[in-house]
């Protein structure tokens, strides 16, 4: 069935949109899509059968493939079809099992799912030809791979797991600050009166302990055990984590190398005919990175799709230098984009949402 887009389309695809892109042979899956696999507004990337270590993460250029670079730079191949431990601070290159044969008025972006973040696990996809991670130019027919670097845990993974996910969009449908100033009077997008909206809309952290009993975040443990990708509510949070207490002045120094989990102040709402995505690090609020998982999807925090408004959790690893967070420090950026059509499905319904109406929460790996 021949995939068309509407007139002047202008906006990210919703689900229904990404099937049917599937049934036409633009996205081309090696096996069935599996359940939840389609999101309300992205795809779910699955892992193929074979991880390569390399030397070092690249991207392959204009002028070579992919699976060119990982033969000149693997030092050795890994079975992931029973399962497989890959270790922290080393680089592995996966095929993945979705590849692509983009029409020219479609572009995608990808990012790695919310509980791939909240595990330090550095992800990113990279296409044949291409300059940059996460971006797939309109019109490109190819092949995608995963670099996968653990940074923190160890993580068993196998084929088929899903640590990224991809977002297909036409034109431009970012909101400006007058739009999302509107957007906000008619949606309320955060519970907040005296929200910035340059360049998107500002998030800060919670650093008062109010939103969880006391307490503010987690800092990650080291030399730890492994953890299964694929497995819920398998591990015991103590094992892994270090509750952070909420100090008198309201503060927490970061250190250098050291992962956080925090949460934002404000309360998140995306409307359903909209998503949203976190700017990853802005270098003007501080030397530290926030937030490794980008995509909100249509529904995150919004009272029609069981949420009452739901915080940001924050990743957050500092760079070379100590640096200290105060309350209510804005450490980043939500942008808003129209959806092409709304999804048949929000977050937090059908689809096993994990993160609806959360407060500060780790992945869903974790029991508590």
């Amino acid at each position: 069935m021949p995939f068309t887009l509407p007139p002047d389309a202008n906006g990210i695809l919703p689900d229904r949109m990404i099937a049917a892109m599937a049934d036409a042979g633009l996205i081309l899956p090696e096996y069935p899509f599996v359940e939840s696999q389609i999101q309300p507004a992205s795809l779910d990337l699955r892992l193929g059968a074979t991880a390569y270590r390399v030397r070092a993460s690249f991207l392959p250029g204009p002028d070579a493939t992919v699976a060119e670079r990982i033969d000149e730079l693997k030092l050795h191949e890994i079975d992931l079809s029973d399962g497989a431990v890959l270790e922290t601070n080393c680089v592995y290159i996966v095929p993945l099992l979705e590849s692509l044969a983009l029409p020219p008025e479609i572009v995608a972006a990808a990012n790695p799912k919310s509980s791939t973040g909240r595990l330090d696990v550095f992800t990113r996809v990279i296409a044949d030809g291409t300059r940059s991670f996460d971006m797939i130019g309109a019109g490109y027919h190819g092949p995608l791979y995963a670099e996968i670097s653990p940074r923190t845990f160890p993580v068993l993974l196998r084929e088929g797991s899903r640590l990224s996910q991809v977002r297909f969009r036409t034109g431009d449908a970012v909101l400006d600050a007058d739009e999302l100033d509107a957007l906000h009077a008619s949606e309320r997008l955060v519970d907040s009166d005296d929200t910035d909206f340059v360049n998107g809309v500002a998030l800060s952290v919670d650093l008062s302990g109010e939103q969880a009993h006391g307490f503010v975040g987690y800092r990650a443990k080291r030399h730890t055990g492994v953890i299964d990708i694929d497995r819920r509510g398998g591990y015991a949070v103590g094992e892994f984590w270090e509750p952070i207490a909420a100090r008198p002045d309201a503060s927490l120094i970061l250190d250098p190398g050291e992962f956080y989990i925090l949460a934002s102040k404000e309360a998140v709402q995306v409307p359903p005919d909209y998503a949203a995505e976190m700017v990853p690090f802005d270098p003007l609020v501080g030397e530290f990175r926030v937030h490794y998982a980008g995509f909100f999807d249509p529904g995150f925090g919004y009272a029609g799709a069981g949420g009452e408004g739901s915080r940001a959790v924050l990743e957050v690893r500092s760079r070379e230098v100590p640096f200290i967070l105060e309350h209510g420090q804005i450490v980043g950026r939500l942008v808003y984009e129209k959806m092409l059509a709304r999804p048949s499905a929000m977050y937090g319904q059908r689809i096993g949402s994990n993160y609806q109406a959360q407060g500060l929460k780790l992945s869903k790996h974790f029991r508590l």
